[in-house]
């Protein structure tokens, strides 16, 4: 059974939750029209589903060029964003054509950056082949690349033309990257869906892999069609994450997002405690969410350097930067903190 969600934005589209769907890549994709596709990828997606994505294409009538990189977060660099925006033009590619992006986040956000980018926008799938790009990157439209001063610093908002979920993609992940992609799931359940976070409390890494990912973008779209461009509601999905970014700048990105994420939420849970924001009850159980699933929740990098990471966190506006706060189980708070009293909080966390 495929599970489709409707995503109500400027430029509306659907996801598609489902076994097999990339096998039927070319069908679905052909839908949209195009003659050509420029097929991006990653070094480790590629050899597992390339071959598959680039023939299913094929039989559909498109004409396909490959363009694969280096995995890792060091390819989603302006290096790499450049080199593919002069692949796209010496392939000749026009607004009628498309790009699929065949990967996890670092393929969805350098691919749908180029995409924003390249003649001024022309149209991409996503096509995500883990779980952390599968409940969250591949949905809502940021696309990004880093800059040497941090995280995601250039990008745009720019909207899929739709989204291919294939469950079956997630058996090849590694143990690590699978776990990895649960803080984001996790996240989810703690901002919105008290019901989700007792089924992953109850069934740890044996969760329902399409009924979880079907529920998380749902919960994902609600907020999207309410704040396409993260003024408003939407940065509530930022929970764990303004913590986790320094945490994964002081480490050189040798931290994963997911770990650096579950740090995060861990951070946060054990200084809004300890800030009056939410009961100890709330505390424990975010932490013990995360011990469920194997996942960090503390960091050996000091209060001091976290704090100058953050600051040049993109959240941050002027003298102040809105942090994610647990009230309870399924709720969640904005809490602009000055810069200045940033330090003492994080220190409570630690």
């Amino acid at each position: 059974m495929i599970r489709t969600v409707q995503i109500a934005t400027a430029r509306p589209y659907e996801v598609r939750i489902g076994k097999g769907l990339l096998t039927h890549l070319g069908d679905s994709v052909s839908a949209l029209g195009g003659g050509a596709v420029a097929l991006v990828s990653d070094s480790n997606v590629w050899p597992l589903y390339g071959p598959c994505a680039k023939a299913s294409l094929e039989r559909a009538g498109f004409q396909v060029h490959c363009f694969a990189f280096p995995a890792g977060e060091a390819s989603k660099s302006g290096k790499t964003y450049l080199e593919l925006l002069n692949f796209l033009a010496e392939r000749r590619l026009t607004r009628q054509d498309l790009i699929v992006a065949l990967g996890g986040g670092v393929v969805g956000d350098l691919a749908g950056f180029a995409a924003a980018t390249f003649l001024r926008g022309i149209r991409f799938v996503q096509v995500p082949t883990t779980l952390l790009a599968a409940v969250d990157s591949s949905v809502g439209g940021k696309t990004a690349i880093d800059l040497p001063a941090g995280k995601n610093l250039a990008g745009a908002f720019y909207q899929p033309s739709l989204v291919l979920c294939d469950v079956n993609a997630l058996n090849t992940l590694p143990a690590e990257t699978f776990r990895d992609g649960s803080a984001e799931v996790i996240k989810y359940s703690v901002l919105y869906d008290a019901a989700l976070y007792r089924h992953l409390l109850e069934r740890g890494l044996d969760f329902d892999r399409q009924a979880v990912i079907a529920r998380c973008v749902e919960l994902k779209r609600d907020v999207v069609s309410q704040d396409e461009f993260d003024r408003g509601a939407r940065q509530m999905l930022n929970l764990g994450h303004t913590f986790g970014h320094a945490v994964e700048a002081q480490s050189q990105y040798t931290v994963s997002h997911g770990a650096a994420v579950a740090i995060g939420m861990g951070i946060a849970a054990r200084a809004s405690q300890c800030y009056g924001l939410c009961q100890a009850t709330v505390r424990d159980e975010i932490l013990a969410v995360l011990r469920r699933f194997g996942l960090p929740q503390t960091t050996g990098y000091p209060a001091q350097a976290l704090w100058d990471s953050m600051l040049s966190d993109k959240k941050r506006a002027g003298g102040v930067i809105h942090l994610i706060v647990p009230r309870r189980i399924g709720e969640c708070a904005v809490y602009p903190i000055p810069v200045e009293e940033l330090l003492p909080f994080l220190k409570a966390g630690l």
